[in-house]
């Protein structure tokens, strides 16, 4: 179970804004010693990975600590999108005021189509001179090319249960949890509640599911979601991440 990291990058998480704690692991794990051919015959295509130590991102987590990252970034605009399953509602701002002013703790009372953060709809060229710093991880689905996106969220945010194509996700700065169902199984959930809402409420009564795959990413962990699987993830502290999603 990973443990409160020792170095929090500048993104402070107030232990009284921590809600959700870091829960069990019964997805597959791997080390660098992972190879393609062994990601491809046993994960690809039908069941999710957490890999540990698959690339060196030290140069990229230094450059997204928060001092960094603002000094070079702050005036950019970002788009936030709602944390809903849909995510289809959008607000623009900058990220000094993202940062400064809307990065804060879920409330269990906030509807998720009410919650607004930055995740996965960021402009590719003008975070350019950023994301090409970022070593990928080294494994690949043939036909399919990657596409970075790049996220900052509070304590307790997080994306409820949906589903797209294949990829991998960074923790970089904070804990995320990951709690995923295979394509044939739809999880009990409400599209408009948050993550956070439905750990609390839902997820006492689910977590002896065998079908309900879950893992606490820590700093520099990587999980690989296969296509059309459904996922949602919580922040557990004030995190940075970013993801490498396949498409053909």
């Amino acid at each position: 179970m990973p443990e409160e990291p020792a170095d929090d990058g500048g993104w402070v998480t107030n232990p009284e804004d921590r809600v959700a704690q870091p829960g069990p692991c019964n997805i597959a794990q791997e080390d660098r010693f992972l190879t393609q051919d062994k990601f491809v015959l046993r994960y690809a295509y039908t069941e999710p990975v957490v890999i540990r130590g698959a690339s060196d991102n030290k140069l990229f987590q230094t450059l997204t600590r928060r001092a960094t990252l603002l000094d070079g970034f702050g005036y950019m605009t970002v788009r936030l999108s709602s944390a809903n399953s849909y995510s289809y509602l959008k607000q623009d701002t900058t990220l000094q005021h993202y940062c400064n002013n809307q990065l804060h703790p879920q409330s269990l009372s906030t509807l998720g189509n009410e919650t607004f953060y930055f995740f996965g709809d960021n402009s590719r060229d003008e975070w350019e001179n950023l994301l090409e710093m970022y070593n990928k991880p080294p494994f690949t689905l043939h036909g399919h090319f990657p596409a970075l996106s790049f996220g900052i969220a509070g304590p307790g945010s997080g994306v409820p249960f949906h589903f797209h194509g294949p990829g991998f996700a960074e923790t970089l700065w904070g804990r995320k949890r990951w709690f995923m169902y295979p394509p044939e199984i739809k999880p009990n959930f409400h599209p408009n509640r948050t993550t956070l809402q439905w750990l609390m409420e839902d997820y006492p009564k689910l977590k002896d599911d065998l079908n309900l795959s879950e893992c606490t990413l820590a700093p520099g962990e990587i999980i690989y979601f296969p296509d059309k699987w459904w996922h949602a993830t919580l922040n557990i502290d004030s995190s940075v991440f970013i993801s490498t999603f396949l498409s053909p």
